[in-house]
């Protein structure tokens, strides 16, 4: 028995609670829910015959147990997440997990990676498209795309570009919209929202596509915002705006494409905004150093700058 040793899901567990002091937190990183967080750790806790984690009124508190571990339980992870990098690769060429939120991979990454495998054959990339901010440090990935979200220490963070916030629809609205012709305006037409509530790496970026907040920012008065259909996935707002449901609040440069191909317009090109955030190419310095992310930060680099020269063209008209 002095050899036994837990299941690594419950020792991840527990090192992500003991890291975080939060259930919910630790869940968010893992991808699974509060309460199948919480059991784990207590199964880890009755296979040990020890308490780890302790409750101090409404706050999470590491046992004497429980400190005595976490540094090695820490290093352990480490190492374990170093040595499935190691592994990895393979004889077909590299591979890189880039983690990246659904909307920007949907309406904006996805549809230029055909370029980079082109230049690039032999780099594998794998899309880790959830809504969880991951932990380069700990997690076996490699590139994360983060919008909104502030730097941490001990990663390499590159701007990629700002965001513009815009209002958009469809030509064939805008067409048959004969009192669309003014900010004010919006009162005619049917708003479509993106809700953020439930993304946790979105807390810089809600009120900036809050149709409320817009308004109130333009002292304008009058539009219920209280209509039209509202989606949590952005690229099903976007299409919701192409068929011409409503006016989208969208962002750059997840309209590029839609507005290049003329599926979408903006009715207002006077009221396009600049934003206090913006999208961000982030890694560690252990990743930094492998040539296939480095080809790929620089080609991410790249075609966001051909992204932000192509809305400078657009909006100058």
């Amino acid at each position: 028995m002095t050899d036994w040793i837990p299941s690594l899901n419950a020792l991840r567990a527990f090192e992500a609670v003991a890291r975080h002091l939060s259930y919910k937190a630790a869940a968010e990183e893992l991808n699974v829910t509060p309460p199948a967080v919480k059991q784990m750790v207590v199964k880890l806790e009755t296979a040990i015959g020890h308490k780890l984690i302790e409750r101090n009124g409404h706050r999470l508190m590491l046992s004497h147990r429980g400190s005595e571990g976490l540094n090695d339980m820490q290093l352990a992870m480490r190492h374990i997440t170093d040595a499935v990098r190691k592994m990895r690769t393979d004889t077909h060429g590299s591979r890189l997990i880039v983690s990246v939120e659904s909307s920007i991979a949907t309406t904006w990454l996805v549809p230029r990676l055909e370029r980079f495998r082109a230049d690039s054959p032999g780099i594998q990339i794998l899309i880790d498209s959830s809504q969880r901010v991951v932990d380069l440090q700990r997690e076996d990935v490699d590139v994360a795309i983060r919008y909104g979200v502030p730097s941490a220490d001990g990663l390499i963070s590159t701007r990629l570009f700002e965001d513009l916030v815009l209002p958009t629809c469809s030509p064939r609205m805008l067409k048959d919209s004969v009192n669309l012709r003014s900010v004010e305006d919006l009162c005619h037409v049917p708003l479509i929202h993106w809700e953020m509530s439930q993304m946790p790496w979105a807390r810089n970026a809600r009120s900036w596509f809050d149709w409320q907040t817009w308004l109130e920012r333009r002292r304008i008065k009058g539009v219920n915002t209280s209509n039209g259909p509202r989606f949590s996935d952005y690229g099903l707002a976007v299409q919701a705006a192409i068929s011409g449901q409503g006016v989208l609040l969208g962002g750059w440069p997840a309209l590029q494409d839609p507005m290049a191909a003329g599926l979408l317009v903006c009715p207002f090109p006077d009221q396009i905004q600049t934003t206090d955030i913006g999208f961000d190419v982030v890694t560690t310095q252990d990743a930094a150093a492998r040539d296939e992310v480095g080809l790929f930060i620089n080609w991410l680099v790249q075609a966001a700058a051909e992204s932000s020269s192509s809305m400078v063209c657009r909006t100058s008209r």
